[in-house]
C-alpha cells in the first residue's frame, strides 16, 4: 500500500507512481507556490480555456524546475536549495515577480526594464508582442472610461513564475529530494520523480485553473467588458498584494529562519493541511482575503457604472 504521508522506497515503479500521486495532492491542497499564481492568472483569463492554459503554462515551468532539482538531488547537491536562506530568497523572488506582474496589469502602457535581464524576461513572456486581445482592449479603453486600467495578461509570464516557484521546498519537495530521487538506479532517470511530481501538480492546476476561469466567466449580470474588468482587477490585486506578502515573508524568514518551524498542527494527515505554517496563511491572504475583497469592490464599481449591466 502506498503511503503518501511518509512514503518509503519500495521499487522503481512504485516510487514513480508515488511521485505522481504526491504531485496530485500538492496541486489540490492550498500551497503558496501554486495557488496564488494559478488563481491570479486563471481568474484574469475569465474563461475555461484561458484558465486551463494558465494552469498548464505555470505548471510547465514548475515541472521543468522540479525535474532539474530532482536530478541535482540524486547527485547530492540539492542541499544548497533546501536551506532557510534559499527558502527566504525564493519567497522574495516569487513575490517580486508577482508584484511586477500586478503592476504591469495596472499600468496600461508601462513595461518594466532592468537592463538586459528584464528585457529578456519580457521578451520570453511575450510582453512586447501585439496580441489580438490587446487590440480589442485598446478599443474598449476608448469607449468605456471604467475600463481605463485594464491590461491584457501575457499567459507566458506564468511560465517564469513557475520556474521561480520550483525552487521552493516544503514537505513534498523534501520527500522527492531526500527519499525518491536518491533511490533512482542511475543518473539518467534521476529526474523522473521531480518530473512526475510536477506532472501530478500540473494535472490539478489545469483543472483548478479551468474552474477558476470558468467561474469568473459566468457572471450573468455583466457584459463581456464588465467580466473582463472584474477579472483583471482580481488578478492585478492578488498578484500585487500577494507578491508584497511573499516579499515581506521572505525577508522575515531570512532574518528569523526559525519561523519555518512554527505551524498550527491539525489532525489531517495530509501535507499542506497537517501543519499550517507561513505558506498556508499567504494563500489565505492572497486568494481568500485579497481575492474576495477585490471581487466585491470591482463588482460594485462595474454595476454602478450603469453601462456594464447586460
Amino acid at each position: 500500500m502506498i503511503n503518501l504521508y511518509n512514503p518509503q522506497y519500495e521499487g522503481l515503479y512504485l516510487a514513480l507512481i508515488t511521485s505522481y500521486l504526491l504531485g496530485i495532492i500538492h496541486g489540490v491542497t492550498p500551497d503558496e507556490h501554486t495557488w496564488p499564481i494559478t488563481f491570479s492568472y486563471s481568474v484574469g483569463s475569465y474563461s475555461m480555456k484561458g484558465g486551463f492554459r494558465s494552469g498548464l503554462v505555470f505548471s510547465t515551468g514548475f515541472t521543468l524546475q522540479r525535474a532539474f532539482l530532482s536530478e541535482i538531488a540524486y547527485l547530492s547537491l540539492a542541499g544548497i536549495f533546501m536551506t532557510a536562506a534559499a527558502f527566504g530568497i525564493t519567497y522574495v523572488a516569487v513575490g517580486v515577480a508577482m508584484a511586477a506582474a500586478g503592476m504591469y496589469i495596472y499600468f496600461r502602457k508601462t513595461n518594466f526594464h532592468v537592463h538586459i535581464i528584464s528585457h529578456y524576461m519580457e521578451k520570453l513572456a511575450g510582453v512586447h508582442q501585439k496580441h489580438p486581445e490587446q487590440e480589442y482592449m485598446e478599443n474598449i479603453h476608448k469607449v468605456n472610461p471604467v475600463m481605463h486600467d485594464m491590461k491584457p495578461i501575457p499567459a507566458r509570464m506564468a511560465f517564469i513564475h513557475g520556474l521561480i516557484a520550483g525552487f521552493g521546498f516544503g514537505a513534498f519537495a523534501l520527500i522527492i529530494y531526500t527519499v525518491l530521487a536518491p533511490s533512482m538506479p542511475n543518473v539518467y532517470i534521476a529526474f523522473l520523480p521531480g518530473l512526475l511530481f510536477g506532472l501530478g501538480t500540473m494535472t490539478m492546476q489545469v483543472i483548478l485553473g479551468a474552474v477558476f476561469g470558468t467561474w469568473m466567466g459566468r457572471k450573468k449580470n455583466l457584459t463581456k467588458e464588465g467580466i473582463e474588468y472584474v477579472a483583471r482587477t482580481i488578478s492585478r490585486n492578488t498578484l500585487f498584494y500577494g507578491g508584497i506578502a511573499f516579499v515581506i515573508s521572505g525577508i522575515i524568514i531570512l532574518i528569523f529562519p526559525q519561523i519555518l518551524n512554527l505551524a498550527i498542527i491539525t489532525p489531517i494527515k495530509v501535507h499542506n493541511l497537517h501543519g499550517l505554517g507561513i505558506g498556508f496563511f499567504i494563500v489565505i491572504f492572497a486568494v481568500l482575503i485579497v481575492g474576495v475583497v477585490s471581487y466585491f469592490r470591482a463588482m460594485r464599481k462595474v454595476l454602478s457604472s450603469g453601462n456594464n449591466i447586460s
